[in-house]
Protein backbone atom coordinates (compact mmCIF):
# COMPACT_ATOMS: atom_id res chain seq x y z
CA UNK A 1 0.00 0.00 0.00
CA UNK A 2 1.36 3.39 -1.04
CA UNK A 3 1.28 6.14 1.58
CA UNK A 4 1.65 9.71 0.32
CA UNK A 5 3.01 12.21 2.80
CA UNK A 6 1.23 15.63 2.65
CA UNK A 7 1.75 18.93 4.42
CA UNK A 8 -0.12 20.21 7.47
CA UNK A 9 -3.88 20.68 7.08
CA UNK A 10 -4.99 24.32 7.03
CA UNK A 11 -7.01 25.46 10.00
CA UNK A 12 -10.70 26.18 9.55
CA UNK A 13 -11.44 29.85 8.91
CA UNK A 14 -13.72 31.18 11.62
CA UNK A 15 -14.45 34.50 13.22
CA UNK A 16 -12.84 35.21 16.56
CA UNK A 17 -14.73 35.06 19.83
CA UNK A 18 -17.20 37.92 20.07
CA UNK A 19 -18.88 39.16 23.23
CA UNK A 20 -22.56 39.89 23.78
CA UNK A 21 -22.28 43.59 22.88
CA UNK A 22 -20.58 42.79 19.57
CA UNK A 23 -23.19 40.12 18.83
CA UNK A 24 -26.07 42.54 19.46
CA UNK A 25 -24.39 45.14 17.26
CA UNK A 26 -24.07 42.62 14.40
CA UNK A 27 -27.74 41.69 14.76
CA UNK A 28 -28.77 45.36 14.63
CA UNK A 29 -26.78 45.89 11.41
CA UNK A 30 -28.33 42.81 9.78
CA UNK A 31 -31.90 43.72 10.79
CA UNK A 32 -31.55 47.39 9.82
CA UNK A 33 -33.69 48.44 6.86
CA UNK A 34 -31.43 51.31 5.79
CA UNK A 35 -27.70 51.71 5.33
CA UNK A 36 -25.04 50.35 3.03
CA UNK A 37 -25.75 47.00 1.38
CA UNK A 38 -22.03 46.19 1.52
CA UNK A 39 -21.99 46.67 5.29
CA UNK A 40 -25.11 44.49 5.63
CA UNK A 41 -23.57 41.61 3.61
CA UNK A 42 -20.31 41.73 5.53
CA UNK A 43 -22.08 41.77 8.89
CA UNK A 44 -24.20 38.78 7.75
CA UNK A 45 -21.09 36.76 6.90
CA UNK A 46 -19.47 37.51 10.25
CA UNK A 47 -22.66 36.70 12.16
CA UNK A 48 -23.12 33.35 10.36
CA UNK A 49 -19.51 32.45 11.09
CA UNK A 50 -20.01 33.31 14.77
CA UNK A 51 -23.02 30.96 14.79
CA UNK A 52 -20.79 28.08 13.63
CA UNK A 53 -21.44 27.94 9.90
CA UNK A 54 -18.45 27.03 7.71
CA UNK A 55 -17.11 29.06 4.82
CA UNK A 56 -18.79 26.99 2.12
CA UNK A 57 -22.21 27.32 3.75
CA UNK A 58 -21.80 31.07 4.20
CA UNK A 59 -20.84 31.47 0.54
CA UNK A 60 -24.04 29.69 -0.55
CA UNK A 61 -26.26 31.79 1.72
CA UNK A 62 -24.58 35.10 0.76
CA UNK A 63 -24.35 34.21 -2.96
CA UNK A 64 -20.64 34.95 -3.12
CA UNK A 65 -17.35 33.08 -3.37
CA UNK A 66 -15.56 31.31 -0.55
CA UNK A 67 -12.50 33.49 -1.01
CA UNK A 68 -14.65 36.57 -0.44
CA UNK A 69 -16.03 35.09 2.78
CA UNK A 70 -12.52 34.30 4.03
CA UNK A 71 -11.37 37.88 3.31
CA UNK A 72 -14.31 39.36 5.25
CA UNK A 73 -13.67 37.10 8.25
CA UNK A 74 -9.93 37.78 8.27
CA UNK A 75 -10.50 41.54 8.01
CA UNK A 76 -13.00 41.48 10.89
CA UNK A 77 -10.59 39.50 13.07
CA UNK A 78 -7.87 42.08 12.38
CA UNK A 79 -9.76 45.44 12.29
CA UNK A 80 -13.08 44.78 14.02
CA UNK A 81 -16.23 46.65 13.01
CA UNK A 82 -14.32 49.23 10.97
CA UNK A 83 -13.75 46.52 8.34
CA UNK A 84 -17.51 46.25 7.75
CA UNK A 85 -17.80 49.75 6.30
CA UNK A 86 -16.62 50.28 2.70
CA UNK A 87 -13.70 52.62 2.05
CA UNK A 88 -13.78 53.53 -1.60
CA UNK A 89 -10.66 55.09 -3.04
CA UNK A 90 -11.52 55.66 -6.65
CA UNK A 91 -9.72 57.97 -9.04
CA UNK A 92 -6.10 58.67 -9.75
CA UNK A 93 -3.63 59.74 -7.03
CA UNK A 94 -3.08 63.48 -6.37
CA UNK A 95 -1.23 65.18 -9.22
CA UNK A 96 0.52 67.80 -7.08
CA UNK A 97 2.43 67.28 -3.87
CA UNK A 98 1.75 69.18 -0.66
CA UNK A 99 4.84 71.34 -1.19
CA UNK A 100 3.73 72.28 -4.71
CA UNK A 101 0.24 73.20 -3.53
CA UNK A 102 1.62 75.42 -0.77
CA UNK A 103 3.99 77.18 -3.19
CA UNK A 104 1.20 77.84 -5.70
CA UNK A 105 -0.96 79.23 -2.89
CA UNK A 106 1.89 81.47 -1.70
CA UNK A 107 2.47 82.88 -5.19
CA UNK A 108 -1.26 83.46 -5.78
CA UNK A 109 -1.56 85.51 -2.57
CA UNK A 110 1.47 87.64 -3.49
CA UNK A 111 1.49 90.61 -5.85
CA UNK A 112 2.88 90.26 -9.36
CA UNK A 113 5.00 93.37 -8.82
CA UNK A 114 6.88 91.51 -6.07
CA UNK A 115 8.15 89.15 -8.79
CA UNK A 116 9.12 91.93 -11.19
CA UNK A 117 6.04 91.58 -13.42
CA UNK A 118 4.40 94.67 -15.01
CA UNK A 119 0.80 94.04 -13.87
CA UNK A 120 -1.02 94.33 -10.56
CA UNK A 121 -3.36 91.31 -10.50
CA UNK A 122 -2.99 87.60 -11.23
CA UNK A 123 -5.30 86.06 -13.77
CA UNK A 124 -5.56 82.29 -14.03
CA UNK A 125 -3.65 82.35 -17.32
CA UNK A 126 -0.84 84.55 -16.01
CA UNK A 127 -0.59 82.64 -12.74
CA UNK A 128 -0.50 79.26 -14.53
CA UNK A 129 2.22 80.45 -16.92
CA UNK A 130 4.27 81.86 -14.03
CA UNK A 131 4.21 78.76 -11.81
CA UNK A 132 5.20 76.62 -14.80
CA UNK A 133 7.99 79.02 -15.79
CA UNK A 134 9.29 79.06 -12.20
CA UNK A 135 9.39 75.26 -12.13
CA UNK A 136 6.85 74.91 -9.32
CA UNK A 137 4.82 72.45 -11.43
CA UNK A 138 5.45 70.87 -14.80
CA UNK A 139 2.05 71.71 -16.24
CA UNK A 140 -1.33 72.89 -14.96
CA UNK A 141 -4.55 73.90 -16.67
CA UNK A 142 -6.57 76.98 -15.82
CA UNK A 143 -9.44 74.93 -14.38
CA UNK A 144 -7.03 72.72 -12.44
CA UNK A 145 -5.39 75.83 -10.99
CA UNK A 146 -8.75 77.27 -9.97
CA UNK A 147 -9.76 74.01 -8.25
CA UNK A 148 -6.38 73.78 -6.50
CA UNK A 149 -6.71 77.31 -5.12
CA UNK A 150 -10.27 76.69 -3.99
CA UNK A 151 -9.21 73.52 -2.15
CA UNK A 152 -6.47 75.58 -0.45
CA UNK A 153 -9.00 78.21 0.67
CA UNK A 154 -8.07 80.94 -1.85
CA UNK A 155 -10.64 82.63 -4.07
CA UNK A 156 -10.67 85.63 -6.41
CA UNK A 157 -12.20 88.56 -4.52
CA UNK A 158 -12.89 92.26 -4.79
CA UNK A 159 -10.72 94.04 -2.22
CA UNK A 160 -10.17 97.62 -1.12
CA UNK A 161 -6.65 98.50 -2.19
CA UNK A 162 -4.48 101.60 -1.81
CA UNK A 163 -2.61 103.44 -4.51
CA UNK A 164 1.14 102.97 -4.67
CA UNK A 165 3.72 105.24 -6.21
CA UNK A 166 4.40 104.70 -9.90
CA UNK A 167 7.66 106.67 -9.78
CA UNK A 168 10.52 104.44 -11.02
CA UNK A 169 12.90 106.33 -8.69
CA UNK A 170 10.65 105.86 -5.65
CA UNK A 171 13.03 103.47 -3.87
CA UNK A 172 16.01 105.82 -4.33
CA UNK A 173 14.06 108.85 -3.10
CA UNK A 174 12.72 106.93 -0.12
CA UNK A 175 16.22 105.79 0.84
CA UNK A 176 17.47 109.39 0.61
CA UNK A 177 14.68 110.70 2.86
CA UNK A 178 15.24 107.93 5.41
CA UNK A 179 18.97 108.76 5.42
CA UNK A 180 18.19 112.42 6.13
CA UNK A 181 15.91 111.38 8.99
CA UNK A 182 18.73 109.25 10.39
CA UNK A 183 21.09 112.25 10.28
CA UNK A 184 18.53 114.44 12.05
CA UNK A 185 18.01 111.81 14.77
CA UNK A 186 21.79 111.59 15.31
CA UNK A 187 21.74 107.94 14.26
CA UNK A 188 24.17 108.54 11.37
CA UNK A 189 27.19 110.86 11.28
CA UNK A 190 26.88 113.14 8.22
CA UNK A 191 29.68 112.79 5.71
CA UNK A 192 31.46 115.78 4.18
CA UNK A 193 29.06 117.66 1.96
CA UNK A 194 25.92 116.32 3.63
CA UNK A 195 23.54 118.69 5.46
CA UNK A 196 23.56 119.20 9.20
CA UNK A 197 20.23 121.04 9.50
CA UNK A 198 17.31 119.33 7.80
CA UNK A 199 13.82 120.60 7.10
CA UNK A 200 11.02 118.19 6.24
CA UNK A 201 8.55 119.87 3.89
CA UNK A 202 5.58 118.15 2.31
CA UNK A 203 2.47 119.42 0.59
CA UNK A 204 -0.80 117.54 0.54
CA UNK A 205 -4.44 118.27 1.00
CA UNK A 206 -7.18 118.01 1.41
CA UNK A 207 -6.46 114.60 2.86
CA UNK A 208 -8.91 112.38 1.03
CA UNK A 209 -8.84 108.69 1.92
CA UNK A 210 -10.88 107.12 -0.84
CA UNK A 211 -10.48 103.33 -1.05
CA UNK A 212 -10.34 102.08 -4.62
CA UNK A 213 -11.84 98.64 -5.33
CA UNK A 214 -9.46 96.07 -6.76
CA UNK A 215 -9.25 92.36 -7.38
CA UNK A 216 -6.72 89.76 -6.32
CA UNK A 217 -6.38 86.22 -4.97
CA UNK A 218 -6.78 86.22 -1.19
CA UNK A 219 -7.52 83.81 1.63
CA UNK A 220 -11.16 83.01 2.24
CA UNK A 221 -12.75 85.20 4.90
CA UNK A 222 -15.86 84.81 7.02
CA UNK A 223 -16.79 81.57 8.74
CA UNK A 224 -14.54 79.50 6.44
CA UNK A 225 -11.35 81.46 7.11
CA UNK A 226 -8.23 79.86 8.53
CA UNK A 227 -8.25 79.54 12.34
CA UNK A 228 -6.32 82.30 14.05
CA UNK A 229 -6.14 84.62 11.01
CA UNK A 230 -7.03 88.21 11.90
CA UNK A 231 -9.60 90.01 9.72
CA UNK A 232 -8.40 92.48 7.14
CA UNK A 233 -8.26 96.05 8.49
CA UNK A 234 -10.77 98.54 7.11
CA UNK A 235 -10.31 102.31 6.93
CA UNK A 236 -13.08 104.82 6.60
CA UNK A 237 -13.00 107.31 3.77
CA UNK A 238 -13.78 111.03 3.95
CA UNK A 239 -15.58 112.10 0.81
CA UNK A 240 -17.09 115.49 1.66
CA UNK A 241 -15.74 118.83 2.85
CA UNK A 242 -18.77 120.57 4.40
CA UNK A 243 -16.71 123.08 6.43
CA UNK A 244 -14.43 124.16 3.59
CA UNK A 245 -10.68 123.68 3.17
CA UNK A 246 -7.98 125.60 5.01
CA UNK A 247 -4.28 125.51 4.22
CA UNK A 248 -1.53 124.89 6.77
CA UNK A 249 1.98 125.61 5.57
CA UNK A 250 4.62 124.39 8.00
CA UNK A 251 8.30 123.57 8.17
CA UNK A 252 9.54 120.99 10.66
CA UNK A 253 13.15 121.18 11.81
CA UNK A 254 14.09 117.63 12.74
CA UNK A 255 17.16 118.37 14.80
CA UNK A 256 15.44 120.94 17.03
CA UNK A 257 12.10 119.11 17.02
CA UNK A 258 10.19 122.31 16.24
CA UNK A 259 7.36 123.05 13.82
CA UNK A 260 7.01 126.50 12.21
CA UNK A 261 4.14 127.62 9.99
CA UNK A 262 0.90 129.50 9.53
CA UNK A 263 -2.67 128.75 8.45
CA UNK A 264 -4.44 130.31 5.47
CA UNK A 265 -8.25 130.20 5.24
CA UNK A 266 -8.16 129.04 1.63
CA UNK A 267 -5.62 127.05 -0.33
CA UNK A 268 -4.70 128.15 -3.86
CA UNK A 269 -1.96 126.94 -6.13
CA UNK A 270 -0.54 130.42 -6.60
CA UNK A 271 -0.18 131.04 -2.88
CA UNK A 272 1.51 127.77 -1.94
CA UNK A 273 5.04 128.51 -3.14
CA UNK A 274 4.84 132.18 -2.23
CA UNK A 275 4.19 131.03 1.33
CA UNK A 276 7.16 128.74 1.09
CA UNK A 277 9.37 131.63 0.04
CA UNK A 278 8.24 133.93 2.82
CA UNK A 279 7.50 131.58 5.71
CA UNK A 280 10.39 129.20 6.22
CA UNK A 281 13.45 131.52 6.01
CA UNK A 282 11.91 134.22 8.23
CA UNK A 283 10.57 131.92 10.95
CA UNK A 284 13.51 129.58 11.42
CA UNK A 285 16.07 130.99 13.84
CA UNK A 286 18.98 129.09 12.31
CA UNK A 287 18.33 129.94 8.67
CA UNK A 288 20.42 133.16 8.70
CA UNK A 289 23.45 131.66 10.43
CA UNK A 290 23.62 128.21 8.85
CA UNK A 291 24.12 127.83 5.14
CA UNK A 292 23.96 124.04 4.86
CA UNK A 293 20.15 123.77 4.84
CA UNK A 294 18.52 121.06 2.73
CA UNK A 295 14.85 120.92 1.87
CA UNK A 296 13.63 117.39 1.27
CA UNK A 297 10.30 116.57 -0.35
CA UNK A 298 9.28 112.95 0.28
CA UNK A 299 7.11 111.49 -2.47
Amino acid sequence: MLIVQTGPVAERVRVREIDDDEGRRLVRIVRRDSGSVVTWRRAQMVLLSAQGMDVAGIAKVAFTSEDRVRDVIHNFNADGFSSLYPKYKGGRPPKFTLGQRREVKKIAKSRPTEHGLPFSTWSLAKLADFVVAEGVVDDISHEGLRMLLREEGVTFQRLKTWKASADPDYAVKKARVEHLYAIADREVVPEPGEPEVIFCVDEFGPLNLQPHPGRQWAAVSGKNKEPGRRPRPRRRATYTRTAGVRHLFAAYELGEDKLFGHIKPRKTRAGSWSSAATCAPSTHPMSASRSSVTTSHPT
